[in-house]
């Protein structure tokens, strides 16, 4: 145990000392969530009262609903794109063959290559928060701080294994990864992100009932806006739970025979 705490602590050092060498990355995303937050609001301003009948279960506020909405799915952009990044860059750097030689197992090593990506996005979903409710007066009053960190985890853990099966094509396939297109693609337009799926056609909302944004979404509205318990959310923590059990392990297996079939083909490292 002790030893793995070591091994993350390395990883973050690492990460933490490549970010800080890119300072200037940092102010950019600041000024890209000041940007969106600025935007979204004003408009809230122009079509808020239109959208407010298909809002009723999120309070009627557009403004929180597609500012939570832009901040989470944050969560799902970092997912698809931070273990195939780590591979890719690994590959790049000549570093990959070295880490997959150490004692340290596979999925240690994915695990860890994404961990600083995920602290970074929550503290980027802080700042979107805060921006909100400081600036332009997003009401969190009500929010369900416990209900709030449930989801959080659960939607990390449902979201993470379609990042990995992407690193896996990464891994396989050295380019053209179709995971991160298409989940990335079918979650924006039919997740709930920008506007509630009440308004999609029936076939469609059939289709985003079979993705994890949409139960995560919600069910992080319900904790910040309304101030839903747990129990009040449960049947979207399940589908969640549901999909986390049965993608994580799936995951992990694609990208071990992946790994495997580079060894054999001896392009581990190439890229």
């Amino acid at each position: 145990m002790i030893n793995q705490i070591y091994k993350v602590i390395a990883f973050l050092r690492r990460d933490f000392k490549t970010e800080l060498s890119y300072r200037f990355s940092f102010l950019l995303n600041l000024a890209g969530i000041s940007f969106s937050v600025i935007m979204f609001y004003y408009i809230s301003k122009l079509f808020g009262k239109a959208a407010s009948p298909y809002l009723e279960d999120y309070g009627g506020d557009y403004f929180s609903f597609v500012i939570i909405g832009i901040a989470f799915s944050g969560y799902l952009s970092v997912s698809l794109h931070s273990f195939s990044g780590a591979i890719r860059e690994g590959q790049m750097l000549g570093t990959l063959e070295a880490m997959m030689v150490t004692p340290t197992g596979i999925p240690a090593i994915i695990l860890f290559s994404g961990l600083w990506s995920f602290i970074s996005t929550t503290v980027e979903v802080i700042i979107y928060l805060l921006a909100g409710v400081i600036i332009f007066g997003l009401d969190l009053g009500k929010a369900n701080i416990l209900s709030a960190i449930t989801v959080m985890i659960l939607t990390i853990l449902s979201f993470s294994p379609l990042g990995v099966i992407s690193a896996s094509f990464i891994m396989a396939f050295k380019r053209g990864d179709p995971i991160a297109f298409l989940f990335g693609s079918a979650s924006s337009l039919l997740g709930g992100v920008y506007y509630p799926i009440t308004i999609l056609p029936s076939w469609l909302q059939d289709i985003s009932h079979l993705l994890p944004i949409t139960y995560s979404l919600r069910a992080m509205r319900y904790s910040l806006i309304k101030g839903s318990t747990l129990s009040e959310i449960s049947s979207d923590l399940f589908a969640l739970g549901f999909f986390s059990a049965f993608m994580i392990p799936l995951s992990l297996m694609a990208f071990s025979y992946a790994v495997r079939k580079a060894k054999e083909k001896g392009s581990l490292g190439q890229y």
